[in-house]
């Protein structure tokens, strides 16, 4: 009955893999790989699982999960209550333990993956959109190593944590038995020193050498403490050798963090290094209205208007002030109103007023960065430095000062579809170009003086 209602790559990926174990006094047990699998089912099937379960068992029957863990296997290295992440260090198959040269399979592990935090549920705009194409393209084709590994780095609350999780969910719902694992950096330093404690160093290396797509969030947190750095550097080191994932965040970009090994710092560098900058003002509104959603708010327009101006600096802050919105309102039995709104943001975040960017202002700083006169960008001069500036301006015009693409076409005498190609261009170019990225970056900062 399952399988009739299902496509056969849903079916082959969430129910294949169950076993059941046994029925006994009006109570289903099934075995299933991992705590994911469970998240998964229960959150997407259960519905059908349940109407199946009443069908053949009867009414009213309990279902419990077994996951396919063994206790013998449990490897406790994490200090208690800080992590279930290395429960099992997975269970090495007859086949490759009998043959050193076959292929390694374990059993899954939990990937530590908040559900939430999904590509349906992460707000896009031109801010982003570099970022996550480049997460969109790991998560769809891992098997491609072109961005390998990829280091996201940006001020906090800007979505780093979120972007990365969604790569390792999109992974693991096109291949439940990708061994996926999630780990804070500070996690992996308290697993690290737990191990040594314990002379359990090598088993944690095989652990973490084990695992297909490996995420470690806020990997600054691994500065001044070289043990854990030698550690990971030799964990990426096999990783890496053998085509698997790696992806990082960070607060900032690799050549700015300190109290890191060089070679560690070397091996940020080789695959994709992108910035998730702060939020402009469109993906502020999409994310307030996002949020309200979720929360059954009901946002009036100049509301969101109000937060989106005066709250600019992170995501987490905009989802903050939304939920502090909705407890006042119940609180007080009232509507939503800007002055309420503007109570809250008062209470809850530091108004930060945005510097305002005039297009001028943007054609003097492109024009000095790039050591031209600024009639050539306004001039029709297809000479390649001066083209490739022009681009930059309209690239920026759009991004920072938030101009349409109609209006940053006057200023230069071009219709807007120049002005589209020109952003293209630019967004193409930097996903290739470190240099470029590099001048982007600078260019942005400088606007933001």
């Amino acid at each position: 009955m399952i399988k009739a209602n299902l496509t056969a790559e849903q079916f082959n990926a969430w129910f294949s893999p169950i076993v059941a174990l046994g029925y006994e006094n009006n109570s289903l047990t099934l075995k299933v790989p991992s705590q994911f699998f469970v998240e998964r089912i229960e959150e997407q099937y259960l519905h059908l699982l349940k109407r199946v379960i009443d069908h053949v068992y009867g009414a009213g029957t309990k279902l419990f999960y077994k996951v396919n863990v063994a206790q013998d296997e449990q490897v406790k290295m994490a200090d208690a209550g800080e992590s279930s992440i290395l429960k099992s260090a997975g269970k090495m198959m007859p086949a490759a333990q009998n043959n050193p040269f076959a292929r390694q399979e374990y059993e899954d592990i939990d990937p530590q993956l908040n559900l939430r935090y999904t590509f349906e549920n992460y707000c896009s705009s031109n801010c982003n959109l570099l970022p996550l194409s480049i997460a969109k393209a790991i998560a769809d084709n891992p098997d491609c190593k072109t961005y390998n590994p990829l280091f996201v780095f940006g001020t906090t609350g800007v979505g780093k944590t979120h972007l990365i999780q969604a790569i390792g969910i999109r992974i693991k719902e096109n291949n439940p038995r990708s061994r996926v694992l999630y780990v804070p950096a500070r996690v992996f330093e308290s697993q690290y020193t737990s191990a040594v404690h314990n002379n359990k160093v090598n088993d944690f290396i095989n652990f973490y050498q084990s695992v297909d797509v490996l995420i470690m969030d806020d990997v600054q947190d691994f500065a001044g403490k070289p043990g854990t750095q030698n550690t990971f550097f030799h964990i990426f080191n096999h990783l890496h050798q053998n085509g698997k994932q790696l992806i990082m965040s960070s607060d900032c970009r690799p050549s700015d963090l300190d109290g890191m090994e060089p070679r560690l710092i070397s091996r940020f560098k080789w695959g994709m290094t992108v910035e998730l900058t702060k939020p402009d003002y469109q993906l502020r509104r999409e994310v307030l209205m996002l949020k309200a959603s979720q929360d059954g708010l009901d946002l009036p327009e100049e509301v969101i208007d109000l937060i989106a101006n005066q709250v600019t600096d992170s995501i987490r802050e905009l989802e903050g002030v939304v939920i502090s919105l909705l407890a006042h309102a119940t609180m007080l039995n009232q509507g939503i109103t800007t002055e309420l709104a503007s109570a809250v943001i008062a209470n809850c975040v530091h108004v930060h007023q945005p510097r305002q960017l005039t297009f001028d202002y943007i054609v003097d700083t492109v024009a000095d960065f790039y050591h031209i006169d600024t009639d050539a960008i306004y001039g029709k001069s297809r000479k390649r430095e001066i083209n490739d500036a022009r681009q930059m301006l309209m690239y920026l015009a759009k991004t920072e000062a938030q101009m349409s693409s109609t209006n940053v076409g006057l200023r230069l005498s071009r219709n807007h579809a120049t002005v589209l190609h020109a952003c293209k261009q630019i967004e193409e170019r930097m996903s290739v170009e470190e240099q470029l990225r590099e001048e982007v970056q600078q260019l942005k900062q400088k606007l933001r003086g």
